[in-house]
């Protein structure tokens, strides 16, 4: 039996999610509360199929992941989610994950294929923390019944690297990057009736894109919540780890980590450009090209028409980043594809450098 106080502190939260979510033709100036933000992610879970949580500040966050774990770890998310979608896995190894996470044996250089075969060749593929949540699920699963498990779905592109020769064929796959994650929700998630979480970075729950200048014309300015929710808006419950400290002073004397619905909220009611960082450019595509609009002609767009929830991890220089599996450094034919597949698809030599400096520093200790 629950102690009396955590019963009304659901109650709560079932009452702010309840009154807060209908509330969007309302600018009510009142600050945004903090919630415990395993409990509000369960209460959302009440009236939403898919709950998108943002995957931190940046990728490689290590307080977000340790939240996470703590989520799926909760006896009540197991008794009430189904799915665990996550980015950084190639769907192309759907079949691996599956066994694995079921109790099943996989060898490790048959399981990393996983995480490090995705269309982002860069070294943030071989953060530990990714690896950390298979492990985690799999712990899950051997204390509950069969039909309890969790599955882990991996949301990126079954790209097949070794048909990938020129820059072209890689676009044709990162151009599936949210088309291909809405696609599996609705078919394994939605039709079946099931219940997920969804990690991903922040930007592909945007619900308008803030990088087009909110225009969401053209397939490429799509995101996987715009494309869920074009027949059914406002479906999905979402919740972006922002930093909050400048938008509302009060933050600072919130338990860490804390969400906080901002419907109805100043948070809420304020322009969802002071949640992005000040050097960050928009652009309009025309014929196929990439123009940048000039800052007098950005639009505004509400922050509570952008998100559901934020949640407030603590201060920037509290967060910590982790770092890539040794595995990256140790294996000399692991670090020459990555920096082949960097070489190839043309991104700035400082993503080929990290990985040098990162191995050089590994080989110093």
């Amino acid at each position: 039996m629950r102690h009396p106080l955590q019963r009304s502190a659901s109650a709560l939260v079932g009452l702010v999610l309840a009154f807060a979510l209908p509330a969007l033709a309302q600018d009510i100036s009142k600050p945004a509360v903090p919630l415990e933000p395993i409990s509000a992610i369960l209460e959302a879970f009440k009236t939403h199929q898919i709950v998108a949580l943002g995957e931190g500040t940046g990728h490689g966050d290590e307080q977000a992941s340790a939240f996470r774990l703590a989520l799926i770890r909760d006896r009540r998310f197991t008794a009430a989610v189904n799915d665990v979608m996550v980015e950084f896995g190639s769907a192309r190894y759907q079949d691996v994950a599956d066994r694995f996470v079921s109790g099943a044996d996989v060898p490790e250089e048959t399981l990393r294929h996983t995480w490090q075969e995705t269309t982002q060749p860069t070294i943030v593929a071989d953060f530990s923390i990714y690896q950390d949540l298979l492990r985690a699920v799999r712990a899950i699963n051997a204390g509950l019944p069969n039909d309890r498990h969790l599955r882990v779905l991996l949301g990126d592109p079954p790209i097949e690297w070794e048909h990938v020769t020129t820059k072209a064929d890689f676009d044709r796959w990162l151009e599936q990057r949210d088309s291909f994650p809405a696609d599996l929700i609705r078919r394994e998630v939605l039709a079946k009736g099931r219940r997920a979480l969804v990690i991903y970075g922040g930007m592909h729950f945007q619900r308008l894109n803030v990088m087009s200048n909110y225009d969401m014309t053209l397939p490429v300015e799509q995101t996987v919540v715009s494309l869920l929710e074009r027949d059914a808006p406002r479906s999905l419950f979402t919740i972006l780890p922002v930093e909050l400290e400048s938008l509302q002073a009060d933050v600072v004397s919130w338990p860490k980590p804390s969400l906080a619905v901002v419907t109805g909220t100043t948070l809420g009611t304020t322009d969802f450009a002071a949640f992005r960082p000040r050097n960050e450019t928009r652009v309009s595509i025309e014929a196929g090209r990439f123009t940048p609009v000039p800052r007098d002609r950005w639009k505004a767009l509400r922050a509570q028409d952008q998100m559901d929830a934020v949640i407030y991890e603590g201060p920037k220089d509290s967060i910590t980043f982790s770092k890539p599996a040794l595995s990256l450094c140790v294996d000399p034919e692991h670090v020459r594809v990555r920096l082949a597949r960097i070489a190839l698809i043309g991104l700035p030599p400082v993503e080929a450098d990290r990985v040098k400096q990162y191995c050089a520093s590994v080989g110093q200790k």
